[in-house]
């Protein structure tokens, strides 16, 4: 099985396919040089794959490749996934800790 992330510019989501599947997205709303990335969600039958990681790890890098928005992360496991991966954290808008301390949803292992 292959992944594929596409941005939906129309509807302010990044998809990720196994093959011609939809099987996760993550929604995001903008500000003026700043993209909020708001929810991440898989399917419950393809929980447990690493395509969570694969679509954060894509989108940001798809931004990064922008390079016209800081981002702000509100979805718990957008802000855990850039906690844990110190390179995403230079296209941070605040510091990670802020957005740590903001998470409702946040948990500390």
């Amino acid at each position: 099985m292959s992944t594929n992330v596409v941005h939906d510019i129309e509807n302010h989501r990044y998809e990720i396919y196994l093959d011609e599947e939809r099987v996760g997205l993550m929604d995001y709303t903008l500000n003026p040089g700043e993209i909020h990335l708001v929810h991440t969600e898989v399917n419950p039958e393809h929980q447990g794959k690493n395509l969570a990681a694969i679509l954060l790890r894509e989108s940001l890098s798809d931004i990064r490749e922008r390079g016209t928005e800081k981002v702000v992360p509100v979805c718990s496991y957008t802000v855990r996934y850039m906690e844990k991966h110190q390179e995403t954290q230079d296209l941070l808008l605040n510091p990670i800790e802020e957005a740590i301390a903001q998470c409702r949803w946040y948990k500390k292992n």
